[in-house]
């Protein structure tokens, strides 16, 4: 995740994909840069979620939370199937 992150790497895509749009590009590359933006975000979801789950809500549950925690889970599997 830090190195999609913390290395600028989306933000580059993004720029990317904002100058390709501002310049007039091919729909089908501005596409094809879009698809690979999405991957990236859901890359960092992806592992956002799973430290979530695996170190806060295991917390949570550990200290008597579990209600809070299924709250959690229920939501964050919720977020994830949009």
């Amino acid at each position: 995740m830090e190195g999609l992150v913390g290395d600028g790497i989306i933000e580059g895509q993004v720029r990317g994909l904002q100058e390709m749009v501002n310049g007039g590009a091919y729909c089908v590359d501005v596409i094809t840069q879009t698809s690979a933006v999405k991957q990236a975000l859901s890359g960092v979801e992806d592992a956002l979620m799973e430290s979530h789950l695996g170190t806060c809500v295991i917390h949570q549950i550990k200290n008597g939370k579990e209600a809070k925690a299924r709250e959690e889970i229920l939501k964050v599997y919720r977020l994830k199937r949009k």
